[in-house]
């Protein structure tokens, strides 16, 4: 499937079913078909020149348990920062549903500052996708599985997801490898 939304694929560090499963008990809800997919597939690497997603890994730089934890932490103690006391902060959500801010699991970040979380209400084996822009106020709905997502930012219809003026992506996956993550790991110990 993945060879089919990215024209250029190179894997990186590919985890385990058995780390996929601690991060799915750790987390406390099945992970996405979608996303399993891509990880077993895909792995640790730069997704149409602009997004990370995180994978059960053992380097922080790119674990999906990590990472939710510490994007959570950032989101919130930004928006503290531009809530200007009287008011709290408020969100521009597609949909108009607040609640799902509640419900987000983060689990990708783009380079432009914008993050990508799961509402983790579904039921049906995926939970819907949305984008918190760079903004921390504008959250569009990206789609309805991993796959979804990419098809459609690596399309005309990028536009949708990634705001107005938006380009479409390169349809690449660019790996980085289990090497280099270790290099990585030992070079901030």
């Amino acid at each position: 499937m993945w060879e089919r939304v990215f024209t250029s694929l190179s894997p990186g560090f590919i985890p385990d079913e058995a780390a996929l499963e601690r991060a799915a008990a750790e987390l406390g809800f099945p992970l996405p078909a979608s996303y399993r997919s891509f990880c077993t597939t895909c792995g640790v690497g730069l997704a149409g020149d602009q997004f990370r997603i995180a994978v059960p890994a053992p380097f922080e730089a790119c674990d999906l348990i990590t990472q939710a934890g510490i994007i959570a932490h950032s989101v919130g103690s930004a928006i503290g920062m531009l809530a200007d006391g009287a008011e709290p902060h408020r969100f521009d959500i597609e949909d108009g549903d607040p609640s799902i801010v509640e419900r987000a699991c983060f689990f990708g970040h783009g380079e432009d500052g914008s993050f990508l979380f799961w509402d983790v209400s579904g039921s049906d084996g995926e939970y819907d996708i949305w984008l918190l822009a760079p903004d921390l106020e504008t959250i569009r709905f990206a789609g309805e599985t991993l796959g979804d997502f990419f098809m459609t930012v690596t399309a005309p219809t990028a536009l949708l997801v990634l705001g107005t003026g938006a380009e479409p992506l390169p349809a690449r996956f660019e790996g980085v490898t289990e090497a280099t993550l270790a290099r990585s790991a030992q070079a901030e110990s």
